[in-house]
């Protein structure tokens, strides 16, 4: 794992929270989802557009989402926001995150960095 990403497993069982969170500032389309995502996970959390937009179906599919085509300026463009069924969710999902992240934090209290290697027999 490097400093400026996050391991891929580790991802996967918070994306629908990520998105959720976001959405929870205001409504936004797929690039701004992105956009947003990136720049308060200080560049750690990149969703690519094959990742986002088949979430975004799977999270309207269950009605945490609702969506609206915005056919103004030129550009045609799907906002997103949040239901209140995803006020709900994201609610409950932020309460387990804060607390398996304390759980974790003390079961990791006393760990600083991986070991050295011990010594070779001589």
């Amino acid at each position: 794992m490097t400093t400026e990403t996050f391991e891929r497993e580790l991802l996967r069982g918070s994306l629908d929270m990520i998105v959720l969170s976001v959405l929870a500032e205001k409504p936004m389309y797929g690039y701004l989802i992105q956009k947003e995502v990136l720049q308060a996970s200080h560049n750690q959390v990149k969703l690519q557009a094959g990742t986002l937009y088949p979430l975004l179906h799977r999270l309207e599919s269950n009605r945490l989402i609702r969506s609206r085509r915005d056919d103004d300026g030129g550009r045609k463009r799907k906002w997103y926001e949040l239901t209140v069924a995803g006020h709900r969710r994201l609610s409950a999902q932020a309460k387990q995150w804060h607390n398996y992240a304390e759980c974790i934090r003390k079961l990791l209290s006393g760990v600083t960095e991986a070991p050295e290697a011990p010594p070779k027999p001589a």
